[in-house]
């Protein structure tokens, strides 16, 4: 931000959204002290103009804000979608969403990624999942994960699934790589998210 300080008035240049900066500083200092535009050759009419311009960018903005924080996580999905999976080719994401479950499930996927699978599943070695616990163990050692991107968002309650792309090396310590998908199911247990089932697809 370029800030310019006059006396008496204050003179400053901001950002708004979509204005150019010469109109930002005529629609601030409008505010500030319109007796100086008038002196520069401004006319009371463009003085109001320039005011009115401001607010209405302001009430758009926050109007739009106020939109966004009413809206699901997921604003919409591509008609294209993978004809195998059903995920959806984009997705537009809420950029006011509430973020907690993609941070639980990032530190779950890193600890894969970092060959902690046992420790991130240790759960599971304890109940009827002990099983496919060593099948996903053994298999993320063989096809490494090293990228991955949100592809698809699912709320059921206290459930929540998110779907994701996934880039693998196709052995240890090959440069070859192989995309999939997988799946993270979560729930809030007592305001936290929990994952609960890992669910790829080699």
């Amino acid at each position: 931000m370029l800030t310019a300080r006059r006396q008496p008035c204050r003179f400053v240049f901001a950002a708004l959204v979509h204005v150019p900066w010469q109109l930002t500083g005529v629609i601030l200092l409008a505010w500030q002290c319109p007796t100086r535009l008038a002196s520069m050759g401004f006319s009371r009419t463009q003085i109001y103009i320039a005011a009115g311009a401001g607010f209405l960018l302001l009430f758009v903005f926050f109007g739009y804000l106020s939109w966004l924080n009413s809206q699901p996580p997921v604003l919409s999905r591509s008609a294209e979608s993978d004809p195998l999976s059903g995920v959806p080719n984009s997705i537009s994401l809420n950029p006011l969403r509430d973020r907690s479950s993609e941070r639980s499930a990032t530190e779950f996927i890193r600890g894969l990624r970092d060959g902690k699978c046992d420790e991130q599943l240790a759960a599971w070695k304890k109940d009827y999942r002990k099983k496919y616990e060593a099948f996903v163990c053994g298999s993320e050692a063989q096809h490494p994960l090293i990228a991955w991107k949100l592809a698809n968002w699912t709320d059921d309650p206290p459930r929540r699934y998110l779907e994701y792309r996934a880039k693998r090396l196709s052995a240890p310590g090959e440069s070859d790589s192989s995309t999939g998908l997988f799946t993270l199911t979560l729930e809030n247990q007592a305001g936290e998210w929990t994952v609960i089932k890992y669910a790829p697809l080699y």
